[in-house]
């Protein structure tokens, strides 16, 4: 099953991302959360924190599930 993430503004960073999608608490946690876990942003592996993400972008978190960003 795919989660939608809603979003408000043009894009949203990979680090923000994961805090909007409850896949860590804060975002200092960010870092060390990419450092250990693969992330897939339209089938690309890709660990930075700072990476644009528009809506329509589909993000798979190993052993979080997968998530598309919509517009709200």
């Amino acid at each position: 099953m795919t989660i939608e993430i809603e979003v408000d503004t043009e894009y949203i960073t990979l680090g923000q991302f994961l805090k909007l999608a409850d896949v860590i608490q804060t975002g200092g946690m960010a870092k060390w959360f990419l450092s250990e876990h693969e992330i897939l942003i339209n089938g690309q592996q890709d660990q930075r924190r700072g990476r644009k993400l528009y809506p329509g972008d589909q993000i798979k978190v190993e052993g979080f599930g997968d998530f598309i960003l919509k517009d709200r």
